[in-house]
């Protein structure tokens, strides 16, 4: 038994298996906060509610601590689509 499980332990270690916490659940995408760093989770084939836009094509953040989560902590999309950075302390 002992042997079965440390085999399947180096089996998910040489397959891959990620232990990175996802921005968003399944069946979600992500949303930032227009003028702001506030992000949220919007349900698939919804529409992003109001204060809220998709993130720039490319730009997504995948996992927390990703490098698009890092770089979105930063900056923001102003009421006009562009990307700006945001003053700090904000």
């Amino acid at each position: 038994m002992g042997l079965a499980l440390a085999c399947a332990a180096a089996a998910a270690v040489l397959t891959g298996c990620s232990t990175e916490e996802a921005t968003c659940g399944g069946g979600e995408y992500p949303v930032l906060a227009v003028g702001g760093t506030g992000s949220a989770c919007v349900p698939n084939g919804e529409e992003p509610p109001e204060g809220y836009t998709r993130y720039p094509k490319g730009k997504v953040p995948e996992h927390v601590g990703d490098e698009w989560d890092t770089y979105w902590q930063t900056h923001t999309v102003d009421k006009d689509g562009n990307i700006v950075e945001v003053p700090e302390g904000q």
